[in-house]
């Protein structure tokens, strides 16, 4: 259904570089139609020079409720929060910002729930497992936190940048509640792959982990909304696994942005 668009329309924004890949405006949209809410989603593609801007003008315009961040400005938009959720302080990113009162900014973060969600509907249930996280960045800290919060014994995590590696494994280890280790792109010996990394958006990436080395008892899930299903995924599935794709992913976070946006 088209949304009956006027002055009064409630504008909200999704950034990101790239931009095209998004799944949330016309998610979104049609979720505030059925809500009773008189909103739209708009995709802004921003780089990062231009964050600073962008943000400056968001919050001096009167209609603008919300937005989303996508890669790569999960991090960057953390200091333009004056409150967070628990989880996002603890992530030190958001994926999601709506108005305070005194119209400053409140950020969360949704993907590690949204993440964990598709893949518990899919048949994975995180207590006890072992798993490999490729990628430390927004939503792999947010799913690494997640995996550590329900359950898991082991979790390895694997990032090129070593820095933001160590930094993730140091805050998680300091929660005490699972052994955090650095891990490698080969998933033996684990029940659980998770790529939260953008490797395999483009046709010219390589897999973001072993692939040969999967095995029909482990489960895979994916970030990536497009291609649908990621390259990843379609090689797990040819193994025999359980999956989750980073449209289900999206499916499952969609409702709890409604929530976030329209204070359910």
């Amino acid at each position: 259904m088209t949304p009956q668009l006027t002055g009064a329309t409630r504008l909200y924004i999704i950034i990101g570089e790239p931009i095209a890949q998004v799944k949330s405006p016309g998610g979104m949209t049609a979720g505030f139609a059925a809500r009773g809410h008189d909103g739209i989603m708009v995709p802004v593609q921003v780089k990062p020079e231009d964050l600073a801007d962008c943000l400056s003008l968001a919050s001096r315009l009167g209609n603008l409720d919300g937005i989303i961040a996508t890669i790569p400005h999960k991090f960057s938009c953390l200091p333009y929060c004056h409150t967070l959720s628990d989880r996002a302080g603890f992530i030190t990113s958001v994926n999601m910002m709506r108005r305070n009162p005194d119209g400053s900014w409140h950020g969360d973060m949704s993907d590690g729930f949204g993440f964990m969600e598709s893949c518990r509907k899919n048949g994975f249930e995180a207590q006890g497992k072992k798993a490999l996280l490729i990628g430390a960045g927004g939503a792999g800290s947010a799913i690494a936190y997640e995996l550590v919060d329900r359950g898991v014994t082991k979790l390895a995590v694997f990032d090129p940048d070593q820095a933001r590696r160590d930094g993730l494994i140091a805050r998680l280890s300091a929660l005490g509640k699972a052994e955090i280790v650095a891990g490698t792109p080969d998933p033996s010996g684990f029940d659980f792959v998770a790529n939260a990394s953008p490797v395999g958006m483009k046709p010219s990436d390589p897999f973001p982990v072993m692939v040969e080395h999967l095995s029909s008892d482990m489960f895979v899930g994916c970030v990536i909304t497009q291609p649908d299903p990621s390259p990843l995924v379609s090689a797990a599935r040819a193994k025999g696994c359980k999956t989750s794709t980073g449209v289900e992913m999206y499916q499952s976070v969609q409702g709890v942005m409604l929530d976030f946006f329209l204070h359910h």
